[in-house]
């Protein structure tokens, strides 16, 4: 009988272990969901704030950055008005491959243009990214488009020699 009361006893012991060492696994593990949601949640904070300090970093196709480059350089001498806006799609629609992508690219340069202050940040980011990802050729377009921009519209903007020195350093252009 003193054999079988320490048999229940040693099995009392080891179900009160056992329950309390699931007890504390599930915890633990409750402990690590919650750590891996709130790192989750600083992560995705983390993205939105560099989106909405930079619309430029989320720029990842050519015509789109183009685009804005263009419309950033032409809207630091004040604001896009309809017929330049026109002459800004006309460009746009020889490099995009539909009109949709053309309305998209416009739409979102605008966007990006007026969210950055500085043109000197948006030549520094999308002229590297354009570098990469066009020939000379089309990078000696890229100039002629934004030319055509600035001589169109209600009256000719006159870039200034810093910012075209600038933008074709970025491009890789040899620069006296």
């Amino acid at each position: 009988m003193p054999i079988l009361i320490a048999i229940l006893g040693l099995l009392g012991a080891a179900a009160i272990w056992w329950y309390r060492l699931k007890y504390m696994s599930d915890a633990a593990r409750e402990v690590a969901d919650v750590v891996g949601r709130v790192q989750g949640n600083l992560r995705r904070k983390k993205l939105r704030n560099q989106a909405a300090l930079s619309p430029l970093t989320a720029i990842d196709d050519p015509v789109v950055a183009a685009a804005t480059l263009i419309t950033a350089i032409v809207a630091e001498h004040g604001p896009v008005l309809p017929k330049r806006e026109a002459v800004i799609r006309e460009v746009i629609a020889q490099i995009a491959e539909s009109s949709k992508k053309t309305d998209e690219a416009v739409v979102y340069a605008k966007w990006a243009a007026a969210q950055v202050d500085d043109t000197t940040v948006v030549i520094d980011k999308l002229a590297p990214f354009l570098r990469g990802r066009l020939d000379p050729h089309e990078r000696d377009d890229l100039l002629s488009m934004l030319n055509r921009v600035a001589q169109g519209g209600e009256q000719s903007l006159k870039i200034p020699d810093q910012r075209m020195l600038r933008l074709r350093q970025k491009l890789g252009f040899e620069v006296n």
